[in-house]
């Protein structure tokens, strides 16, 4: 790569214009397509999608919804209707996730378990897992957070152990595949076929990127599968005729079309990603920063570029400073949020910890070379 040059303009965090630009002719052709057709939801559009996404992943069953939190919603209340689960029990998940995560264990009544992650990688903290297992505990949801891996044979060892459902929030590590470590005699596994079901967000900004909101559960699981349609689609199997009070949750035929289009580019951008999370691995060498180390860089696909900084606020300064606009993921954890107050009392310093130091730096297809070089400069530079 040439050296920084001072003629750098800004660069934003993530441009969706410049993503979907990438592909402007197919969208556009997908999009008039649906028009022209006439048929806007629970058309072939999307059956195609749930086809293609379903082998991309490699499982059986692929179900398309709205959005990501709803894909987590339905999974839990399918398993109730199932009657796998009621009411009170207890679903362990990562104490450092996004807010969907908890959220859709609290919609279902259910009781979050928040375990703290591995300061390290930012997953939940396997060494940690089996002790907060009780008597009513009956899922465990990891969650593939910033792209990297959570899930390990030991995790899922443990919830075979104490026969508890493994859920993946997969929202954001599309197309990461687990073929390292663990997973060594399935080199073509990915996240989203690991556990019993995952739930999927397609949200713009997400490595596969709706033009608007969407999401998907993936299983091998043919009666939650089954359970999943119904309930997403007011709670019938059978139009005019409800098994369940369920709700509308459904992917329209335009978003269907135009993911479509974008998964077939999902692996090459992925690698697009990983290339320059390689770059910044390799070229800052910077005492006052945290950055993920090459056995990171080989488990992710990079939706999130995590820094950490004790002085976070000023790193992020310094770097809008220098034209390079950054975000945050996330500020405050679920537990110190207003709408949990409930959980208020609890005492979870490594991800606080993370809530207060990690800054997300650009990390995606479409930045240029000269714009990599630059932040990586701008950043080997903080004092």
């Amino acid at each position: 790569m040439a050296l920084f040059s001072n003629t750098i303009p800004t660069v934003d965090y993530l441009s969706l214009k410049k993503i979907n630009a990438l592909h402007q002719q197919e969208i556009d052709e997908a999009v008039l397509r649906v028009l022209r057709g006439g048929w806007y939801l629970q058309g072939q559009e999307n059956k195609a999608f749930e086809q293609h996404y379903a082998s991309f992943i490699g499982t059986s069953y692929c179900v398309t919804c709205a959005n990501g939190l709803d894909a987590l919603t339905l999974i839990l209340r399918a398993y109730m209707e199932m009657g796998v689960l009621k009411e009170g029990d207890e679903v362990i998940v990562p104490a450092n996730t996004y807010i969907a995560s908890v959220l859709a264990i609290t919609e279902n009544r259910l009781i979050p378990v928040l375990v703290e992650p591995d300061p390290n990688t930012f997953q939940i903290d396997e060494n940690r897992l089996e002790q907060a297992v009780t008597e009513r505990t009956r899922a465990v949801m990891i969650v593939h957070l910033y792209g990297r891996m959570a899930y390990s044979s030991r995790i899922a060892g443990i919830c075979r152990k104490h026969h508890l459902k493994l859920i993946e929030d997969n929202a954001q590590a599309h197309g990461l595949l687990a073929g390292s470590g663990d997973m060594s005699s399935a080199s073509q596994t990915r996240t989203g076929s690991l556990g019993d079901a995952a739930g999927h967000s397609f949200y713009p900004g997400k490595n596969l990127g709706a033009l608007g909101d969407a999401g998907a559960v993936t299983t091998n699981d043919a009666q939650l599968a089954e359970v999943v349609r119904a309930l997403a689609n007011y709670g019938s199997k059978q139009k005019y005729v409800f098994g369940y009070a369920g709700k509308n949750s459904r992917m329209d035929e335009v978003q269907a079309a135009v993911l479509n289009v974008k998964l077939r580019y999902l692996d090459r951008e992925n690698e697009q990603r990983r290339r320059v999370a390689a770059y910044y691995i390799n070229n800052v060498c910077n005492s006052q920063l945290q950055l993920p180390d090459m056995d990171y860089w080989e488990k992710s696909v990079f939706h999130i570029f995590p820094v950490m900084c004790s002085e976070r606020n000023r790193l992020q300064q310094y770097l809008e400073e220098g034209g390079v606009h950054t975000m945050i993921h996330y500020p405050i954890p679920p537990h110190r949020q207003h709408c949990y107050k409930s959980m208020s009392h609890l005492q979870l310093p490594i991800t606080e910890q993370i809530h207060d130091r990690e800054l997300s730096i650009p990390c995606n297809q479409v930045l240029t070379d000269a714009e990599v070089e630059h932040i990586a400069q701008l950043l080997q530079s903080f004092v």
